[in-house]
């Protein structure tokens, strides 16, 4: 019985009733730490643990129908994945007609998803540094990939459920330090959220410098090191606004890694080799896929079809992007479609593609992207170096390449543009939107749908704290403007 408890408490499985709080993501059992944590190999599999819980359907993970908040929902909110009329089965419409309540079951295990995996790192952290006497090193390196993951994680909300990235004293979202299921955190403020993110986030870089040994060591970077802390704390910056940080993060991360030969570009997709890949989450047969709520190949189900408008901004005969994110394959009737196939993954041919593939949930070409815009929008705006780092990227990614000079608006829309291109179904698109702020912000797919417009007024840019939450736990009131109480 202990051993089914331990099980149980360390993948953070069970049965969730309406009468406990969503957020604490209790497992069946009570969990004592002191008893369930003995050494510190117990430490490494917790953390393990809280890694494969990424792959969740609604998180990085999805199945043909399911959605996968982190990855592909951010362009079908937007306008860079439109529904497939003809193929869709009606899936994910409810985010791409914008019709979600704080009753709906998939924002639901969204906020599920993201909480059971805090839960997790928390209580890998928990008593931790009992062992540190015993190695130091080794306590040092679970603690700062656990703290990193808390941090992602709690940024990873804040990006659905924050309507305005820089308003400092609106509510934030509940910040979980601990691992105790009978708290009942309240929201704090967005500035409070922030500096908690960053506070983690700087402990665990400090960690890493003491450490017993390195996080990856060969092949796939499966694990969060100090250049994903890096690229985590760029990415933070830039939502902040906060650009000279947002430069100094990036850049540590640019002097360290380099952009990968265009010949070897498609290879990152299909798994073969793992050239300015910071982070990738592993998912093998059977634990579902990051691209399958948009293109099933098993069926041959297109549910999201990249939008023709976004085809269009590619050079499609020199970009190396092109052939490795998208593909013309027959439907079932026989007729050519435009697919997303940067999930399709390690069959060479795509007449059969095993549709199995890891999560690159952070790149050094993102990295070139954040600098760029943090160099153009900084107090002292750079945009020579703004232009030098957009070029650099598009050199990377299109033969025959010739840089281009722009300023002002024309580079902040060029630089934005690129985003579309390279991280198109990586978890950006809707967010990248709505940090233009509540006046600028729209989506717009004109002549592509029934319900094309979201603008910059609706409440609907920031999800609603689920229901069940709200009744389990009052303290975490307000609710987000529009959807009531």
């Amino acid at each position: 019985m202990l051993i089914k408890k331990f099980i149980i408490a360390l993948t953070v499985i069970g049965s969730l009733s309406a009468c406990n709080k969503v957020i604490d993501v209790n497992p069946e059992s009570d969990l004592n730490a002191n008893e369930r944590f003995k050494n510190l190999d117990d430490y490494e599999f917790s953390l393990r643990g809280t890694y494969s819980l990424f792959r969740s359907t609604s998180y990085y993970g999805s199945t043909d129908g399911a959605a996968n908040a982190f990855v592909a929902l951010p362009d079908m909110l937007a306008d860079d994945l439109l529904s497939f009329d003809d193929e869709n089965l009606g899936n994910e419409l409810v985010f791409s007609r914008w019709l979600y309540t704080s009753a709906e079951t998939q924002v639901l295990n969204a906020w599920t998803a993201a909480y059971r995996i805090i839960s997790q790192a928390n209580l890998t952290l928990t008593n931790i540094d009992n062992f540190a006497g015993e190695d130091e090193g080794r306590v040092n390196r679970i603690k700062a990939q656990a703290l990193a993951i808390r941090a992602l994680v709690h940024f990873d909300i804040l990006r659905y459920w924050v309507n305005d990235y820089k308003n400092a004293n609106a509510p934030g979202i509940p910040y979980l330090e601990k691992y105790d299921y009978e708290q009942k955190p309240g929201r704090g403020t967005v500035a409070q959220t922030y500096t908690k993110i960053e506070k983690d986030l700087l402990d665990a870089k400090g960690l890493m410098q003491n450490m017993d040994d390195d996080i990856n060591t060969g092949g796939s970077p499966a694990y969060i090191d100090e250049l994903a802390v890096d690229a985590i704390l760029a990415r933070m910056y830039l939502y902040k606004g906060d650009m000279d940080k947002a430069i100094e993060f990036s850049t540590e991360v640019i002097d360290n890694v380099d952009l990968v030969d265009k010949a070897r570009f498609d290879l990152i997709w299909q798994d073969a080799v793992f050239d300015e890949v910071l982070w990738s989450v592993t998912f093998t047969a059977g634990q579902g896929t990051p691209g399958g709520n948009v293109y099933a190949p098993d069926v041959n189900r297109s549910q999201y079809a990249p939008n023709s408008d976004l085809i269009n901004e590619y050079d499609l005969n020199n970009d190396v992007r092109v052939p490795a994110y998208f593909a013309v394959i027959p439907n079932n009737d026989g007729d050519d479609r435009v697919v997303l196939s940067k999930y399709l993954a390690k069959s060479a041919s795509m007449t059969k593609p095993d549709g199995v593939v890891n999560f690159k949930a952070l790149r050094v070409g993102e990295m070139y992207l954040i600098r760029a815009e943090a160099y153009a929008k900084a107090t002292a705006p750079d945009e020579a170096a703004a232009m030098d780092d957009l070029n650099t990227l598009r050199a990377a990614r299109i033969y025959g390449y010739t840089n281009e000079n722009l300023s002002g608006q024309a580079l902040l829309n060029a630089i934005e543009l690129e985003r579309r291109k390279e991280l198109v179904a990586e978890g950006h698109r809707f967010f990248d939107l709505k940090r233009k702020g509540v006046t600028e912000r729209n989506v717009n797919r004109a002549g592509t749908c029934s319900t094309c417009d979201l603008p910059a007024t609706s409440y609907r840019w920031a999800w609603p704290i689920p229901r069940t939450e709200i009744e389990a736990n009052p303290a975490i009131l307000p609710q987000n403007d529009g959807y009531g109480q």
